[in-house]
């Protein structure tokens, strides 16, 4: 096997070991309990003179609530990526593992390489399976089912590998802590600078616009996560949306339209560019 590979497995087990992913694991069928019984009250909703509510407005409801239930499972899946990447290749420094591992005919680009898709294989598994599950428990609760939902498993399973990436290249150069809560504020700086570039597309500011346009260039979660929105939206809501133009676009909890595909193309690159200079950063780094 290569040694790329060895190190990818090597870094699932060790993280399988640890009580993160078992706790993960916990928090997420209890959430998913906990939401399968609130959206299920949705379809026991009443207008103001007893007759229930008709299925277009349950299912506006439904992906409402479900765009805010599945931000709490990209924060968690951000927190959880930078926690994990922070001390990827700091620690192993710290400890002197490292060195015993290159004392072996082993690239550093292999040991970089290696780790991020152990951890990317992780991150996207837990994804895939907390979405799926909520997606179910929805789907049992009111029938409702978002328009794309392989998109949105794979937007926010994207969302997670890029701040794994962030937490890698930050764990080169920096301790585990500290490339973790810098990841993870990089995180909510970009989410933030989205919500103020949509304003600024809203009240049609070009400055505004451009703090948006420039935090998805240089952490593209936000972007990825406005793909998620629009996934999950019904497509009346987005009707809605764009007959209202660029105003809609203020919301922070709503998309009117999908993610280019240049800034998709982007991603992929983004993605490139942050492991070369991962490996770049590592090769110069004294141990």
């Amino acid at each position: 096997m290569p040694p790329l590979l060895v190190i990818a497995r090597l870094t699932i087990q060790e993280a399988s070991r640890r009580r993160l992913l078992l706790a993960l694991l916990i928090l997420t069928l209890v959430v998913v309990g906990f939401s399968a019984w609130g959206f299920n009250k949705i379809t026991t909703l009443s207008r103001s003179n007893g007759t229930p509510l008709p299925p277009d407005q349950v299912a506006l409801l439904t992906s409402q609530l479900l765009i805010v239930v599945t931000f709490m499972y990209s924060g968690v899946l951000a927190l959880s990526a930078a926690v994990v990447a922070g001390p990827l290749i700091s620690s192993e420094v710290e400890s002197g593992l490292l060195l015993s591992m290159l004392a072996r005919p082993v690239r550093r680009s292999e040991i970089v390489i290696g780790k991020w898709l152990g951890l990317a294989v992780l991150v996207t598994i837990y994804a895939a399976f907390a979405g799926t599950t909520e997606l179910a428990a929805v789907d049992w609760a009111t029938g409702y089912l978002p328009p794309h939902p392989v998109e949105l498993l794979a937007f926010v399973a994207a969302e997670g590998l890029v701040l794994l990436s962030l937490g890698l290249l930050l764990s080169t150069r920096l301790s585990g802590i500290t490339a973790g809560v810098i990841a993870l504020v990089a995180w909510l700086m970009a989410w933030i600078a989205g919500v103020v570039g949509d304003i600024g597309t809203g009240l049609q500011n070009q400055a505004l616009e451009n703090v948006g346009v420039g935090s998805h260039l240089l952490l593209p979660s936000d972007g990825l996560w406005r793909g998620a929105i629009y996934a999950m939206e019904p497509d009346t809501l987005i009707a809605a949306m764009k007959a209202f133009g660029t105003a809609a676009r203020a919301n922070p909890f709503a998309a009117s339209d999908p993610p280019p595909f240049e800034f998709l193309a982007w991603v992929v690159v983004w993605f490139g560019i942050v492991l070369v200079l991962s490996i770049a950063s590592f090769r110069t780094r004294e141990i």
